[in-house]
């Protein structure tokens, strides 16, 4: 059956024309299905490793909307990514990680307070199968009910892993609340993150209580390097399962203006390519890349600094896959 992506349960397909369900596609980098890196798009997850899905949302931004056109801006943005193999990897993940683009999720927008539990069945859905996701935002508030169904299936509490300008733990104790900046204050109540065993990298916002969490801020970043980042990162979250999530306005305006809440003074780029690359180590149980807003876009600078972090993410699972097979 054919996918129809406009359909409120879209059925699985086979690869597009041109593509294989594992290796590098064979469309030209400017034709084709812009599905992510052109992998095949699909419900059918028998054998896959990895989902990347999108999550159209931008209902809980408090500034500047756009961000549900955020997974289809780094659908398209990926696809030059598909041509070679991956920087500085020097493989084709594709090889060894079964990769699918499962669509998006599907929620009704005229009725927001069903939304949170749209998103966890989603995600429970697909974590059912063994499957990982890496899923392509939408505002940031997705990551909350992601944060449910992974604490539900790898056991809660997870390390969290949290690249942002904002720390998002600013109080907010209504149980209907659809906010972009309280997602982990209640992730942190309800114990599904462990703050202990948790960090926030490229912070430049101010909250009287980061509730115990790790703060690695941009000036602290930008005065003690890189490695020093990454060092700290590993000592903290250990071999604990962790959640990446990754706010595509920790980085500075001039390398992600097309966001919706954009702050001076963030990491570059390279900086934060260069920490991602490094988390080798980290136990990583799901991933996502948020609030990338198309509209305030300039020559899809910010939508193609994030597909380079999804593919790098993508990378690490790979690797992870990899070194499982070699301790079995």
């Amino acid at each position: 059956m054919t996918l129809n992506l406009n359909a409120l349960h879209p059925a699985s397909t086979a690869p597009a024309a041109g593509t294989d369900a594992a290796g590098q596609p064979h469309a030209p980098t400017y034709a084709g299905v812009l599905s992510f890196m052109r992998r095949p798009y699909t419900r059918d997850l028998i054998g896959v490793d990895v989902a990347v899905s999108g999550i159209p949302l931008d209902l809980a931004t408090t500034f500047r909307p756009g961000t549900r056109f955020g997974p289809a801006g780094m659908r398209a943005a990926s696809v030059q990514l598909a041509e070679l193999g991956a920087f500085p990897w020097g493989v084709d993940p594709f090889d060894h990680l079964n990769v699918v683009d499962y669509g998006d999720c599907w929620f009704d927008a005229h009725n927001p307070l069903g939304i949170r539990d749209a998103i966890i069945a989603h995600a429970r859905e697909i974590l059912a199968t063994g499957t990982r996701m890496l899923t392509l935002g939408g505002d940031h508030y997705i990551t909350y009910p992601l944060l449910v169904a992974h604490a539900e299936k790898y056991g809660k509490p997870l390390s969290l892993i949290h690249f942002d300008a904002h720390c998002d733990t600013w109080p907010d104790d209504n149980p209907d609340s659809l906010n972009h900046g309280t997602m982990f204050y209640r992730a942190i109540r309800e114990g599904l993150i462990d703050p202990a065993r948790s960090v926030q990298i490229g912070i430049r916002t101010w909250n009287d209580d980061f509730m115990g969490v790790r703060i690695l801020d941009a000036p602290w970043v930008h005065c003690n390097g890189t490695q020093a980042t990454i060092d700290e990162v590993l000592s903290i979250v250990g071999d604990a399962p962790t959640y990446l999530t990754f706010d595509i306005d920790c980085l500075d305006p001039a390398f992600a203006p097309g966001t919706g809440t954009p702050v001076a003074g963030g990491l570059s780029s390279a900086q934060a390519l260069e920490i991602v690359r490094a988390l080798g180590a980290v136990n990583l149980v799901g991933a996502d890349v948020v609030e990338v807003s198309p509209p305030y876009d300039h020559s899809d600078v910010t939508a193609l600094a994030a597909a380079h972090l999804a593919a790098d993410m993508l990378c690490l699972m790979r690797n992870q896959k990899l070194q499982r097979h070699q301790r079995m």
